[in-house]
Protein backbone atom coordinates (compact mmCIF):
# COMPACT_ATOMS: atom_id res chain seq x y z
CA UNK A 1 0.00 0.00 0.00
CA UNK A 2 1.18 3.53 -0.80
CA UNK A 3 1.57 5.12 2.63
CA UNK A 4 -1.19 2.80 3.83
CA UNK A 5 -3.79 4.73 1.86
CA UNK A 6 -5.07 2.12 -0.59
CA UNK A 7 -6.85 0.10 2.14
CA UNK A 8 -5.59 -3.21 0.79
CA UNK A 9 -6.58 -2.56 -2.83
CA UNK A 10 -3.02 -2.49 -4.20
CA UNK A 11 -2.17 -5.79 -2.52
CA UNK A 12 -5.25 -7.62 -3.86
CA UNK A 13 -4.97 -8.51 -7.58
CA UNK A 14 -8.58 -9.75 -7.76
CA UNK A 15 -9.91 -6.43 -6.48
CA UNK A 16 -7.68 -4.50 -8.87
CA UNK A 17 -8.82 -6.55 -11.85
CA UNK A 18 -12.46 -6.21 -10.77
CA UNK A 19 -12.17 -2.43 -10.86
CA UNK A 20 -10.53 -2.44 -14.30
CA UNK A 21 -13.06 -4.96 -15.64
CA UNK A 22 -15.93 -2.88 -14.26
CA UNK A 23 -14.56 0.27 -15.88
CA UNK A 24 -14.40 -1.51 -19.24
CA UNK A 25 -17.91 -3.01 -19.16
CA UNK A 26 -19.92 -0.44 -17.20
CA UNK A 27 -21.50 1.15 -20.29
CA UNK A 28 -21.83 -2.02 -22.36
CA UNK A 29 -24.88 -1.82 -24.66
CA UNK A 30 -25.68 1.68 -23.40
CA UNK A 31 -28.75 2.94 -25.32
CA UNK A 32 -27.76 6.62 -25.29
CA UNK A 33 -30.59 7.71 -23.00
CA UNK A 34 -30.88 7.79 -19.18
CA UNK A 35 -32.59 5.15 -17.07
CA UNK A 36 -35.66 7.33 -16.59
CA UNK A 37 -36.25 7.29 -20.35
CA UNK A 38 -35.83 3.52 -20.49
CA UNK A 39 -38.47 3.16 -17.77
CA UNK A 40 -40.74 5.61 -19.59
CA UNK A 41 -40.40 3.64 -22.81
CA UNK A 42 -40.92 0.39 -20.90
CA UNK A 43 -38.01 -1.25 -22.67
CA UNK A 44 -37.25 -4.93 -22.18
CA UNK A 45 -34.33 -4.14 -19.85
CA UNK A 46 -36.54 -1.76 -17.82
CA UNK A 47 -39.13 -4.52 -17.42
CA UNK A 48 -36.45 -6.90 -16.15
CA UNK A 49 -34.38 -4.70 -13.86
CA UNK A 50 -36.70 -1.90 -12.64
CA UNK A 51 -33.80 0.02 -10.99
CA UNK A 52 -30.35 1.06 -12.32
CA UNK A 53 -31.57 -0.38 -15.59
CA UNK A 54 -28.64 0.36 -17.91
CA UNK A 55 -26.06 -0.55 -15.26
CA UNK A 56 -27.63 -3.92 -14.46
CA UNK A 57 -28.06 -4.66 -18.15
CA UNK A 58 -24.35 -3.99 -18.74
CA UNK A 59 -23.33 -6.32 -15.92
CA UNK A 60 -25.57 -9.16 -17.08
CA UNK A 61 -24.46 -8.92 -20.72
CA UNK A 62 -20.78 -8.76 -19.78
CA UNK A 63 -21.13 -11.61 -17.28
CA UNK A 64 -22.90 -13.77 -19.85
CA UNK A 65 -20.07 -13.15 -22.32
CA UNK A 66 -17.38 -13.84 -19.73
CA UNK A 67 -19.00 -17.18 -18.85
CA UNK A 68 -18.82 -18.28 -22.50
CA UNK A 69 -16.52 -21.13 -23.55
CA UNK A 70 -14.26 -18.74 -25.49
CA UNK A 71 -13.23 -17.04 -22.23
CA UNK A 72 -12.48 -20.19 -20.25
CA UNK A 73 -8.75 -19.41 -20.12
CA UNK A 74 -9.43 -15.84 -18.95
CA UNK A 75 -11.71 -17.09 -16.18
CA UNK A 76 -8.98 -19.48 -15.03
CA UNK A 77 -6.68 -16.47 -14.65
CA UNK A 78 -9.25 -14.42 -12.74
CA UNK A 79 -10.34 -16.92 -10.09
CA UNK A 80 -9.60 -20.45 -8.93
CA UNK A 81 -12.28 -21.14 -6.33
CA UNK A 82 -16.01 -20.64 -5.96
CA UNK A 83 -15.32 -18.15 -3.17
CA UNK A 84 -13.13 -16.09 -5.51
CA UNK A 85 -15.83 -16.24 -8.19
CA UNK A 86 -18.48 -15.00 -5.78
CA UNK A 87 -16.20 -12.21 -4.54
CA UNK A 88 -15.31 -11.21 -8.10
CA UNK A 89 -18.98 -10.97 -9.11
CA UNK A 90 -19.89 -9.05 -5.95
CA UNK A 91 -17.08 -6.57 -6.61
CA UNK A 92 -18.13 -6.10 -10.24
CA UNK A 93 -21.82 -5.67 -9.45
CA UNK A 94 -21.17 -3.20 -6.64
CA UNK A 95 -18.65 -1.24 -8.69
CA UNK A 96 -20.80 -0.91 -11.81
CA UNK A 97 -23.89 -0.02 -9.76
CA UNK A 98 -21.91 2.87 -8.29
CA UNK A 99 -21.93 4.53 -11.72
CA UNK A 100 -25.67 5.16 -11.36
CA UNK A 101 -25.27 8.65 -9.94
CA UNK A 102 -28.78 9.79 -10.87
CA UNK A 103 -30.50 7.53 -8.32
CA UNK A 104 -30.76 9.91 -5.36
CA UNK A 105 -31.39 7.17 -2.81
CA UNK A 106 -28.26 5.23 -3.79
CA UNK A 107 -26.17 8.38 -3.90
CA UNK A 108 -27.35 9.43 -0.45
CA UNK A 109 -26.36 6.02 0.96
CA UNK A 110 -22.90 6.24 -0.60
CA UNK A 111 -22.42 9.78 0.67
CA UNK A 112 -23.42 8.77 4.18
CA UNK A 113 -21.03 5.79 4.14
CA UNK A 114 -18.15 7.98 2.99
CA UNK A 115 -18.79 10.63 5.62
CA UNK A 116 -18.94 7.97 8.33
CA UNK A 117 -15.87 6.01 7.21
CA UNK A 118 -13.69 9.06 6.59
CA UNK A 119 -14.97 11.38 9.28
CA UNK A 120 -12.40 13.73 10.82
CA UNK A 121 -13.41 12.38 14.22
CA UNK A 122 -13.09 8.56 14.10
CA UNK A 123 -16.40 6.72 14.38
CA UNK A 124 -16.60 3.97 16.97
CA UNK A 125 -18.21 1.56 14.52
CA UNK A 126 -15.97 -1.31 13.42
CA UNK A 127 -18.11 -1.93 10.33
CA UNK A 128 -17.06 1.47 8.96
CA UNK A 129 -13.48 1.61 10.24
CA UNK A 130 -12.22 -1.65 8.71
CA UNK A 131 -9.99 -1.55 5.64
CA UNK A 132 -12.45 -3.80 3.76
CA UNK A 133 -15.27 -1.32 4.25
CA UNK A 134 -13.09 1.65 3.35
CA UNK A 135 -11.81 -0.17 0.27
CA UNK A 136 -15.38 -0.77 -0.92
CA UNK A 137 -16.26 2.88 -0.42
CA UNK A 138 -13.08 4.08 -2.15
CA UNK A 139 -13.72 1.75 -5.11
CA UNK A 140 -17.22 3.19 -5.53
CA UNK A 141 -15.71 6.65 -5.80
CA UNK A 142 -12.87 5.48 -8.05
CA UNK A 143 -15.33 4.14 -10.63
CA UNK A 144 -17.37 7.34 -10.40
CA UNK A 145 -14.22 9.35 -11.05
CA UNK A 146 -13.29 7.14 -14.00
CA UNK A 147 -16.80 7.60 -15.40
CA UNK A 148 -16.28 11.38 -15.53
CA UNK A 149 -12.49 11.33 -15.85
CA UNK A 150 -12.59 13.76 -18.79
CA UNK A 151 -13.60 16.49 -16.34
CA UNK A 152 -10.36 15.98 -14.38
CA UNK A 153 -7.99 16.06 -17.35
CA UNK A 154 -6.68 18.69 -19.75
CA UNK A 155 -9.24 21.21 -21.06
CA UNK A 156 -9.07 19.85 -24.63
CA UNK A 157 -9.83 16.32 -23.42
CA UNK A 158 -12.72 17.60 -21.31
CA UNK A 159 -14.14 19.64 -24.19
CA UNK A 160 -13.84 16.76 -26.66
CA UNK A 161 -15.75 14.27 -24.49
CA UNK A 162 -18.24 16.91 -23.39
CA UNK A 163 -19.11 17.47 -27.04
CA UNK A 164 -19.55 13.74 -27.66
CA UNK A 165 -21.94 13.51 -24.71
CA UNK A 166 -23.84 16.59 -25.88
CA UNK A 167 -24.26 15.11 -29.35
CA UNK A 168 -25.59 11.89 -27.86
CA UNK A 169 -28.13 13.75 -25.72
CA UNK A 170 -29.14 16.14 -28.50
CA UNK A 171 -29.61 13.26 -30.95
CA UNK A 172 -31.88 11.55 -28.41
CA UNK A 173 -33.91 14.77 -28.12
CA UNK A 174 -34.22 15.09 -31.89
CA UNK A 175 -35.33 11.45 -32.05
CA UNK A 176 -38.11 12.12 -29.55
CA UNK A 177 -36.40 10.23 -26.72
CA UNK A 178 -36.03 13.25 -24.43
CA UNK A 179 -38.61 15.81 -23.30
CA UNK A 180 -36.26 18.79 -23.04
CA UNK A 181 -33.79 20.32 -25.47
CA UNK A 182 -30.44 19.74 -23.71
CA UNK A 183 -28.86 22.77 -25.38
CA UNK A 184 -31.07 25.11 -23.36
CA UNK A 185 -29.45 24.20 -20.04
CA UNK A 186 -26.17 22.58 -21.08
CA UNK A 187 -24.04 25.58 -20.15
CA UNK A 188 -25.45 26.05 -16.64
CA UNK A 189 -25.85 22.33 -16.15
CA UNK A 190 -22.12 21.76 -16.61
CA UNK A 191 -21.29 24.44 -14.04
CA UNK A 192 -23.63 22.77 -11.57
CA UNK A 193 -22.15 19.37 -12.39
CA UNK A 194 -18.66 20.66 -11.56
CA UNK A 195 -19.77 22.48 -8.41
CA UNK A 196 -21.96 19.79 -6.89
CA UNK A 197 -20.47 16.54 -8.18
CA UNK A 198 -17.09 16.62 -9.93
CA UNK A 199 -15.15 18.94 -7.61
CA UNK A 200 -16.56 17.39 -4.40
CA UNK A 201 -15.67 13.96 -5.81
CA UNK A 202 -12.12 15.09 -6.61
CA UNK A 203 -11.80 16.50 -3.09
CA UNK A 204 -12.91 13.17 -1.59
CA UNK A 205 -10.29 11.26 -3.56
CA UNK A 206 -7.72 13.83 -2.51
CA UNK A 207 -8.65 13.58 1.17
CA UNK A 208 -8.59 9.77 1.34
CA UNK A 209 -5.09 9.71 -0.19
CA UNK A 210 -5.66 6.74 -2.48
CA UNK A 211 -4.05 8.49 -5.48
CA UNK A 212 -1.22 10.08 -3.51
CA UNK A 213 0.01 13.38 -4.95
CA UNK A 214 -1.75 12.70 -8.28
CA UNK A 215 -5.09 13.55 -6.69
CA UNK A 216 -4.02 17.19 -6.43
CA UNK A 217 -3.61 17.25 -10.20
CA UNK A 218 -7.11 15.84 -10.76
CA UNK A 219 -8.63 18.43 -8.45
CA UNK A 220 -6.71 21.26 -10.11
CA UNK A 221 -7.84 20.16 -13.57
CA UNK A 222 -11.46 19.95 -12.42
CA UNK A 223 -11.37 23.45 -10.97
CA UNK A 224 -9.55 24.84 -14.01
CA UNK A 225 -12.01 23.23 -16.45
CA UNK A 226 -14.93 24.57 -14.45
CA UNK A 227 -13.55 28.11 -14.67
CA UNK A 228 -12.76 27.81 -18.38
CA UNK A 229 -16.25 26.46 -19.07
CA UNK A 230 -17.81 29.35 -17.12
CA UNK A 231 -15.94 31.75 -19.42
CA UNK A 232 -16.32 29.97 -22.75
CA UNK A 233 -19.16 27.48 -22.34
CA UNK A 234 -22.04 29.47 -23.82
CA UNK A 235 -20.17 29.99 -27.09
CA UNK A 236 -19.04 26.36 -27.12
CA UNK A 237 -22.62 25.10 -26.87
CA UNK A 238 -23.51 27.23 -29.89
CA UNK A 239 -20.59 25.62 -31.74
CA UNK A 240 -21.92 22.18 -30.80
CA UNK A 241 -25.29 23.05 -32.32
CA UNK A 242 -23.73 24.25 -35.56
CA UNK A 243 -21.64 21.08 -35.86
CA UNK A 244 -24.66 18.89 -35.13
CA UNK A 245 -26.64 20.57 -37.92
CA UNK A 246 -23.67 20.22 -40.27
CA UNK A 247 -23.35 16.50 -39.49
CA UNK A 248 -27.04 15.79 -39.99
CA UNK A 249 -27.10 17.79 -43.22
CA UNK A 250 -24.21 15.75 -44.63
CA UNK A 251 -25.91 12.49 -43.61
Amino acid sequence: DIAGHSYGITSDPLTQFSVVFSAIIHDLDHPGVPNAQLVKENTRSAQIFKKSVAEQNSVELAWSMLMGTEYEALRACIYHTEDDLRRFRQLVVNTVMATDIVDKELQALRKARWETAFAETPVQDASFSSDDCKATIVIEHLIQASDVSHTMQHWHIYKSWNEKFFMECYAAYKAGRADCDPSKNWYRGEIGFFDFYVIPLAKKLDSCGVFGVSSHEYLNYAQSNRDEWAREGEGIVNEYLVRYEDMTTIQ
